[in-house]
């Protein structure tokens, strides 16, 4: 029976009501899993989900990166509530410890420092722009790379035959 590990969850949603209907990013690290969507209807958009598992490695990186924002000891009670610009929320499961985190949408820092709480909310909007880019990455990594060219960049690394056979080709060129 392999080992348990520690609880580790992380749900991030930003969106809100406008003109185009119900527009929103959201994404969930589960269970070694990510689950990513994304709404928009201008110009008649569609929704867009992506999952993919995850390797241990990518998620203890995902553990260090929320772990060290210290995202933890934060408390979100002097910070910009929801408004019709929208809403963010942050919910984190770390080992024996769950939070979760509602504000208002942040634009820049210029919000960040005209709030209640900001240092607080400067955890908070860089945890986030980590874990936006971590996401796209991961997203972009999996998504974009066809199954032939990860073939044919696996033959030149593997196969000295192979390897040398290419650069053959590319001299007569």
């Amino acid at each position: 029976m392999p080992a348990k590990t520690d609880p580790f969850y992380v749900r991030y949603y930003s969106g809100h009501m406008g003109r185009y209907g119900h527009e929103f990013l959201e994404f969930e690290f589960s269970e070694g899993r990510l689950r990513y969507a994304n709404n928009s209807n201008y110009r008649n958009d569609s929704l867009i989900r992506k999952e993919m598992w995850l390797s241990p490695l990518t998620i203890s990186e995902l553990k260090r990166i929320v772990a060290e924002s210290e995202i933890i000891k934060e408390d979100d009670h002097n910070w910009p509530k929801k408004n019709v610009v929208g809403k963010q929320e942050l919910e984190v499961r770390l080992s024996d410890t769950h939070i979760s985190f509602e504000t208002a949408k942040i634009g820049s820092l210029v919000d960040v420092q005209g709030s209640d709480d900001p240092e607080g909310l400067r955890v908070f909007y860089y945890l986030i722009q980590d874990l936006r880019i971590f996401v796209f990455s991961l997203i972009s990594a999996h998504f974009k790379i066809k199954p032939v060219s990860v073939f044919f960049i696996l033959l030149c690394v593997c196969c000295p035959l192979f390897h040398r056979l290419l650069d053959r080709s590319f001299h007569h060129i």
